[in-house]
């Protein structure tokens, strides 16, 4: 499919939203369309949201943010997040925090179609106090008492990959955080990816293939993860992310790259303009 139609098709407001990526693989191309096409009272889960989590809170897509670590890594705080918490701005945001074990877990107990996830963790930790999603539970066979939290199990997911057949199977690489579980939990999946292939060819020993049955469109979007990094395809654009700390600071100019970079510039010329985009960040 094309970008907009799958996001009008399988994206809808009020949904559970996963764009999950560790470092790599980020799917902007697809949280910006989601930000284009104004989807509003998502309730947004990631691991470790960082920049374009900031974007899509601060343009008011987001109603509820599930994660685990929130920050602009190697610079400082999401300021967006942070307005949008602190002073209600654009709307309040309720938070759902966990430990990175807890939501991984969830993942997991998601894509076996399990109710919750049970694991050892929070010993000794504030979280639970401040979250009441995370309960205990005991053992029945050794009477431990284990640390238990709701399965994730998004009506969405959207995940950037490197390659996809023809046949929709998709080809990760490289550095992998839950991609493969947050489709496998989800309703719904959304597979942006650098090219469609007639074969994947030789693989590297950590390669992940998603079997087609498990995703619903694919899309091909080059520079789809920019400014993170495709491995193979092009490096994190580390300049972008010590910039935007400026440009989120401020509301205007906030609103202002958005209008320029993300709301004015339409899906078909998306991926030249991510390319170039990493250039033109003031």
């Amino acid at each position: 499919m094309d970008l907009a139609s799958a996001v009008a098709e399988h994206v809808r407001d009020g949904d559970v939203v996963a764009l999950e990526g560790f470092t790599h693989l980020i799917p902007y191309a697809a949280g910006h369309e989601i930000i284009r096409q104004g989807r509003r009272d998502l309730t947004l889960v990631r691991m470790t949201p960082d920049i374009l989590y900031d974007q899509m809170i601060g343009m008011g897509c987001a109603k509820t943010l599930k994660f685990s670590w929130g920050g602009n890594p190697g610079v400082g705080s999401l300021h967006r997040l942070r307005d949008a918490v602190e002073q209600g701005w654009p709307h309040p945001l309720a938070l759902e925090e966990h430990s990175h074990a807890a939501m991984a877990n969830a993942y997991e107990a998601g894509a076996a179609n399990l109710p919750f996830a049970v694991f050892r963790g929070y010993v000794g930790t504030d979280l639970p106090k401040v979250n009441d999603a995370i309960r205990s539970v005991t053992c029945p066979f050794t009477g431990e008492v284990l640390t238990a939290v709701p399965a994730i199990r998004p009506d969405v997911t959207i995940i950037h990959a490197l390659k996809a057949d023809r046949e929709g199977n998709v080809l990760l690489e490289g550095i992998l955080g839950v991609q493969k579980e947050a489709v496998l939990a989800a309703c719904r999946s959304v597979v942006t990816v650098e090219e469609v292939v007639e074969t994947f060819g030789p693989r590297s020993p950590n390669a992940v293939v998603l079997p087609a049955w498990t995703v619903d469109a694919v899309v091909e979007v080059p520079g789809g993860a920019f400014p993170s990094y495709a491995h193979g395809y092009y490096p994190r654009d580390n300049a972008f992310y010590t910039a935007w700390d400026a440009i989120a600071r401020d509301r205007d100019r906030f609103r202002a790259w958005m209008q320029a970079n993300v709301l004015a510039v339409g899906p078909e010329a998306f991926a030249v303009h991510r390319l170039a985009a990493g250039h033109r960040v003031a």
